[in-house]
Formats: C-alpha cells, structure tokens, sequence
C-alpha cells in the first residue's frame, strides 16, 4: 500500500470500489474511502496530481458563482482547517481572505446582488469601499473603486495538497497504482462487475471516474452523456519578493495570490485558450450560453489537439491507440501571451514590485460543465460514480467533494445536500442562470 509504487507492481484483483484518476478529487475520495475500511483502489494513467491538481491557482474559494454551490464550499473550507492534522502533512493553508476589485459602479452594484445571495446561504461576504480595500492588500494602486471581500477564504500550496492525501490514503488501506491506465468496464446484468486495467483486471462492483478534463470521453464507453469542456489557462509564478498580503485576488484582469515563499502566483492575462478538436461539435448547443457570457475571456485556436483527432481517423495509424496509453503526462503549453499581460498589469497594480520576474510559467486544462458545476453521483449502470466538472474549483472544493464521493459510494447520509450535483439536472434544464463576474 503505497502513493508511489512501481509500475510493476503486482495489481490487486478485487476491490469495493475502484477510483479512476489520480487528481486531487480522487485522492481525496480514495482516503475517505479507505478510512471508512472500503477496500479501495485508485488507479491513474500518470503519476498523482500531475495535471490540474498541481497546475492550479492555489485558492481555497468558497464565492464559487452561484449561492446552491456554496454549502460544499463551506463544508471543504471546515476542511482545510485541520488538513494538517488530518492528513499528518503540512498544506500551508492560510485563511488570508479574497478580493474582487470593482473598477466602477456597475461592478459594486453586482458585488452588492452577489453578496446578498452569498450572506443568503450562510457565506459572509462584504462589499467594501477604496480605503478599506487599500488597507488589506498595501501597496495596490489603481482605478478600482471598492472590491468585494470575502475574509473566510484562503490559499494552500498545489504541489503537497494530492500528494498528502494520497499517502493518508495508503495509510488508511487504499492500493494506488500510477502508470496504469484504466481500458473499460465490465458489466454483468446492467450492473457493474470489474474495471479492466493495462495491467489486469480488478473485480468490482462500483467504480468511481474522477478523471478530471478526461472524465466525459471515459464515462462515454458506458453511455452517459456527460457535457464537459476545458479551457488552457497560463500561470506565472514570479520571483520571491518582500511580504504584501495572505489574501488571494481578482485585479485588473489578472488574479494573484502570494505564497509563504514570498513568490506571487499570476494567472488571467489575455484570455483563457479553448483548443478546438473533433469533441467541440458534440456539445457546441449546451456550451455556447456559456462562451458568450465569457466571450471577453476566451480564444478559440486551431492546432495539434484537432490534428490529433483528425489523425485518429485514419486506419491503421498510431493515433488510433488507446487514448489513455498514448497521454500519459499531459503538458499543455502555457500561452507567453498571457504571463506577459499578468506580469504587465501585476506591476501596474504594485508598482513597488514592477521588478519581480517570472521564475516559472505554465498551463493547466481547467474541465467545464455548462452550468460551471461538478457532477457528483451515480449515474449509468449501477456501481458507476462521476465525480468531475469542477469547473476551475476543484482545489478549492476537492475535501468536500471528495468527501461527498465517499458518502454516495457508501450510501450513507452526507454531509451537505447533494442535489445540486445530480446528472439528470443537465437533461431537466434545470441551470442557474449564467452570471459573468467583471475581471
């Protein structure tokens, strides 16, 4: 029992529960799992946290745009305050609160509504002027008029949150197999009877996909219709520079946070890119509400991703293998585009800092459902669980999502009212309306 065996590692032929993907929501899944004396198994194509897990901002948000979401933000942020003791590994969570900067007066009067529906569903939320704002986050300069202040949330650092999780996990019992790739599912009478693996075949009888941006082309074997999109955003971390604020914050077009390294964390700049591919027609109806509301933000560009599926086309080519066994590290290119506009408007922001240099740039493939909502429920044949569609909040909402998981899979009551996650809400058209935060 190991988060990091070898990849000859003999595999186990049964289990309770199989979890597919090693990403944070996985891993957590896996450890309240296992706690709870479920023989569990988790296997991944990669190694744990490799993708977005550890690609991601670092924020601990519980302002997840819409007011039903906001219990499971609550839940993981009661969490993150004990994942040190918890998990017997440090996270660095720090509960330095989050900023959204108004730069006018149609801003605060949204920041007003918003925070009326956050206050509504038990989240303090305040809209404060330009002089309280200057006084949480010294030395921010700009046109902004007031932000919207958020002072339970927080940040931790990406790089120890899964891997932390995935050795609690090991503790508590669970095998976690990295490079190994999960192939299909079996079923006996509509029911589901074991998960195939690259490396054999484990006995089930339920199987959890927490595959992340990948989860839809997996459950899709299985005949769930599961809409789910992502977009490439670019990170920037800069250089250590002297101590300005623990709180995370959406500035003028770009969002920051500082770790206790000193070393900003940048992301925003241009736009988000959706990289278009053969997949884009699929579910073009149910995303185009959303691209249009987020349309300033979003660039649609043509390259490999569509001439990889072009390829797949094409009998007897090598791109008709196994899409798991061919991506096993995915390392999407960071856009220079976009780390040069965040450090541009960074250093406009603090000119005291306008100095700081990028020390690393990278991009992360952040999954999307039309509603920017998770699904968290047994769908398909019985035994199946989805757990994906985090919609740039799994980081933030991963313990509480991870959590919920396990209490589904176990059937037991859970922690916070799991409806707002069901599946079937897709084919009901039962979506909030899109609201679109200014940036």
């Amino acid at each position: 029992m190991t988060s990091d065996p070898t990849t000859d590692q003999k595999i186990e032929a049964d289990a309770d529960v199989v979890i597919v993907g090693g990403g944070i929501i996985g891993a957590v899944s896996a450890f309240y799992l296992a706690r709870e004396g479920l023989k569990t198994v988790l296997v991944d194509k990669g190694t744990i946290g490799y993708e977005q897990s550890t690609r991601n901002w670092g924020w601990v948000h519980q302002q997840v745009r819409y007011p039903h979401l906001i219990p499971l933000a609550r839940r993981s942020v009661e969490l993150w305050q004990t994942l040190d003791e918890t998990l017997g590994s440090p996270v660095e969570f720090v509960q330095g609160g989050n900023l959204s900067l108004a730069f006018d007066d149609a801003d605060l009067t949204l920041f007003e509504e918003v925070a009326a529906d956050a206050r509504a569903a038990g989240l303090e939320t305040n809209v404060i002027d330009h002089d309280a704002t200057s006084a949480l986050v010294p030395g921010m300069e700009g046109e902004w008029t007031g932000s919207m202040h958020v002072p339970s949330d927080g940040q931790a650092n990406p790089a120890l949150v899964t891997a932390a999780f995935a050795r609690a996990a090991g503790k508590a019992g669970a095998y976690i197999y990295t490079g190994c790739a999960a192939e299909r599912i079996e079923l006996q009478a509509g029911a589901i009877s074991g998960l195939v693996t690259e490396r054999g075949l484990i006995r089930t009888s339920r199987v959890v996909c927490a595959g992340g941006a990948w989860a839809a082309r997996f459950a899709r074997h299985l005949g769930v219709d599961f809409p789910q999109r992502s977009v490439r955003s670019t990170v920037v971390r800069t250089n250590p520079v002297d101590a300005v604020t623990g709180a995370t914050g959406w500035g003028d077009g770009f969002t920051f946070r500082q770790d206790r390294a000193g070393r900003f964390i940048l992301a925003g700049g241009a736009a988000a890119i959706y990289d278009v591919d053969l997949e884009l027609l699929r579910d073009l109806r149910r995303f185009l509400p959303l691209a249009w509301a987020n349309r300033r933000w979003i660039r649609f560009h043509l390259g490999r991703p569509l001439l990889n599926d072009l390829a797949r086309l094409v009998p007897g080519s090598a791109a008709r293998r196994e899409f798991w066994q061919r991506h096993r590290a995915i390392d999407p290119p960071p856009d220079d585009r976009a780390a040069q506009e965040s450090l541009r408007k960074f250093g406009a922001m603090f000119p005291s800092l306008a100095g700081a240099q990028a020390e690393e740039i990278w991009a992360g493939n952040i999954d999307t459902t039309p509603d920017q909502a998770p699904v968290i429920d047994a769908v398909g044949p019985s035994g199946f669980f989805l757990a994906a569609g985090f919609s740039g909040h799994g980081f933030a909402l991963g313990p509480g999502g991870g959590e919920l998981t396990s209490a589904l899979v176990r059937g037991v009551a859970p922690a916070v009212d799991a409806r707002p996650f069901r599946h079937a809400r897709f084919a009901e058209d039962d979506l909030p309306a899109l609201r679109a935060y200014p940036r």
